[in-house]
């Protein structure tokens, strides 16, 4: 480090009381995120937002967290045993400092990965790497800017509707509007509502001023949260956005159809394009994840999840390719004169199979061998012990996820009592 090179090779960390001198090629490549940090710092600023303290004379770095912790979480990084809590500890709070040095609670031992969720089931709290880190860098009520202030406060508001009273009321009324646009988008597709359409025009255009309305309010809000935001670039790419612009942006490509092809042009109304166009504003009731926990936790969930269910869905295309191919063979490649037609191909064997996996069992093809029918059990039972293997790694993640959610709910709910007591 250019700000502070000692004559020794060593560096010392100082956990609370507890020395541990490591080599600066080691400090580089450290399990431990926080103390690989420490290698890229350039100044002594950089320093002390990684710890709390740093002695140049002694090149010492000092950590005001849990000596004990610590070393239990150093044996499982130098691969000296499994992550287990410390002995008279509370679990939040060993897990509290694995978040702090740059674990996750996937890497617990199984046992003390139930002992975590059922704590936090108890306690409905959750400490994550995201709110720890906004905390650490955000600045004091003192030192912002009003005007960052401000920014802060619009951020919150069209973010977190459980910041503040203004948020609760702007999500309630967006919620309102979802609700009214995908009423209106139902209604639409009845038959009794086309015909009275059809006869009645100003039902027709009552429908697509309401429908203007919710647009209207849905484009203003995009706008604004776009505005307030700290990095346009990331908020482009979130997914929730992403939904945003793809239930929004339909509504003017058919406003332009209509203008180009005329108001009352018959190929404008039954063309193909405008009708997915205008069936896209199912993707509005996405848009109810921003004020509902459970929607949030299944996004959360299936973003961190994505290996065990690439892994679920490998595990289903395997069983599917050789019960397929099986199934096809005994139904209809055997005796071609009492052959299965609906098992002609392979590809159709597909169908029964997956169907069968799920336990569904739509019942429009099935096996009429005593072989394919022995067959067909054994592919029910693989598709119930297939399916249930990854589950114990998704239930797990999904828990965590959504204590997560609920901890960070708890924390907005609590500064909205503050803040409608002051």
């Amino acid at each position: 480090m250019t700000f502070g090179r000692s004559r020794t090779s060593s560096v010392v960390l100082n956990v609370g009381g507890a020395r541990y001198s490591l080599s600066r090629e080691l400090l580089k490549d450290f399990p431990l995120r926080r103390v690989s940090r420490l290698h890229g710092c350039r100044s002594e600023r950089d320093v002390l937002e990684v710890c709390d303290d740093y002695d140049r004379e002694r090149n010492e770095y000092f950590f005001d967290r849990h000596s004990e912790a610590f070393g239990f979480i150093l044996l499982y990084v130098r691969g000296h045993g499994k992550l287990r809590f410390a002995p008279r500890m509370c679990e939040l709070s060993f897990y509290n400092e694995m978040i702090y040095w740059g674990l996750e609670g996937a890497h617990l031992e199984y046992c003390c990965q139930r002992r975590l969720d059922d704590r936090m089931s108890d306690t409905y709290t959750f400490y994550s790497a995201d709110e720890l880190g906004r905390d650490e860098t955000r600045p004091s009520g003192a030192e912002a800017a009003p005007s960052r202030r401000w920014l802060e406060r619009m951020r919150r508001t069209f973010e977190e509707p459980t910041s503040s009273l203004a948020a609760q009321i702007l999500a309630s009324v967006s919620v309102v509007f979802v609700i009214v646009s995908m009423v209106v988008l139902c209604a639409s597709t009845l038959p009794d509502w086309r015909a009275a359409a059809a006869d009645n025009r100003s039902l027709d255009d009552r429908s697509r001023i309401i429908e203007a309305i919710c647009i209207g309010w849905f484009t203003a809000e995009c706008i604004v949260r776009f505005i307030v935001s700290k990095n346009k670039c990331e908020f482009v790419k979130r997914p929730l956005n992403i939904i945003d612009l793809l239930a929004i942006t339909p509504y003017y490509i058919s406003v332009l159809m209509t203008v180009f092809t005329g108001e009352n042009s018959q190929l404008q109304r039954a063309g193909v394009t405008l009708r997915v166009l205008r069936m896209m504003r199912i993707f509005w009731v996405i848009k109810l994840a921003r004020h509902f926990i459970g929607l949030q936790t299944l996004g959360l969930t299936l973003k961190r999840c994505y290996r065990e269910m690439v892994m679920l869905l490998v595990f289903i295309c395997v069983a599917m390719a050789i019960f397929s191919a099986l199934s096809q063979l005994l139904e209809h490649g055997l005796d071609l004169e009492t052959s299965n037609k609906d098992f002609a191909s392979i590809p159709a064997a597909c169908w029964w199979v997956i169907i069968s996996m799920t336990t569904v069992g739509y019942g429009d093809m099935y096996p009429i061998t005593v072989p394919g029918r022995i067959l067909g059990g054994v592919c029910v039972v693989s598709g119930i012990v297939l399916l249930a293997l990854p589950i114990t790694f998704i239930y797990h993640s999904f828990v965590q996820c959504y204590h997560e959610l609920k901890f960070r709910s708890a924390r907005y709910s609590r500064s909205l009592s503050t803040e409608f007591l002051n």
